[in-house]
């Protein structure tokens, strides 16, 4: 009401002077004093006086300090106390970053591993203790033209292959070429089936053990066909079949010993074979079933 009078005088031009005036006529006593009407102190009602409230004896027990401050000086005190280079969970530990975690307690009794073992080098020819038979190896494989591992291989295969030589052959144009160990005595077999009796297809069997492709297998074709278990392989440049797979024995090689290099073969007996009747002349050979077994 006092706000909404002053309102009215201060709109109908009235000075400010003339507005204190009004003020001072029209605010309570209690509103215009610098202190509370009711500041005093509190007198209690007659047969009171002597008790007091609780929240009077709250007062009267309280610390004179704010509730807190003896928590905060005895941090303060704490931190001032602690060693210098401790660090805590503040900002600047935060910036340091987390430091290496210590291995745990297992892992930290275990003794540390050994060394890698430096793998044992292999011995070749020229360091192996020879004795006295030295130079007569050295003399070996300059007169074969052979290497140490080259003049190993062809020492043993002739204690393992006793009685059996080595031969070398190839197609015509001598894109493949190979070596086998055979007798010097070859049994050839001149079989009569349809693509035998063709193109002559004689040859003498041998275990695939004892034949290796010396070069040309990127120059081998091969044709199959009925039961496609024979691999008439050729030379794909020159035609010309050396070697191939027979259908009696699939484990091993027919060798043409018109393919083979002269010089290793010092006889040839000839047995027919009825191969136009296969399954019967295979029933009735005794031995040819065999050939490409060790």
């Amino acid at each position: 009401m006092v706000l909404a009078a002053v309102t009215q005088e201060v709109a109908g031009g009235r000075p400010f002077t003339q507005i204190n005036s009004f003020l001072e006529t029209k605010l309570p006593q209690a509103a215009r004093s610098d202190k509370p009407a009711n500041s005093g102190p509190t007198q209690a009602p007659p047969g009171q006086e002597g008790t007091k409230s609780p929240l009077d004896s709250h007062k009267a027990g309280a610390p004179s300090q704010a509730p807190g401050c003896g928590t905060r000086r005895a941090e303060r005190g704490s931190r001032a106390q602690r060693p210098l280079g401790l660090k805590t969970g503040g900002r600047r530990a935060q910036e340091e970053g987390p430091g290496e975690p210590p291995p745990p307690p297992e892992l930290a009794l275990l003794p540390p591993p050994p060394p890698p073992t430096p793998a044992t080098p292999t011995p070749s020819a020229s360091n192996l203790d020879l004795g006295e038979q030295r130079e007569r190896w050295e003399t070996f494989q300059k007169r074969q033209k052979l290497t140490s591992e080259g003049a190993a291989k062809l020492l043993l295969d002739t204690f393992e292959y006793q009685g059996l030589v080595k031969h070398t052959g190839g197609c015509h144009c001598g894109a493949v070429r190979f070596e086998v160990w055979a007798s010097a005595d070859l049994h050839i077999f001149d079989c009569n089936c349809s693509i035998c009796k063709k193109k002559q297809n004689r040859h003498f069997i041998v275990p695939a053990s004892r034949f290796k492709l010396l070069k040309g297998a990127e120059h081998i074709t091969t044709y199959t066909f009925n039961t496609h278990k024979a691999q008439h392989t050729f030379c794909k440049r020159c035609g010309v079949q050396s070697f191939y797979t027979p259908r009696s024995n699939p484990g091993g090689f027919g060798i043409a010993p018109h393919c083979l290099d002269e010089g290793t073969v010092r006889s040839m007996v000839t047995e027919e074979f009825n191969g136009s009747d296969w399954e019967k002349a295979m029933k009735e050979h005794k031995t040819i079933k065999n050939m490409s077994k060790e």
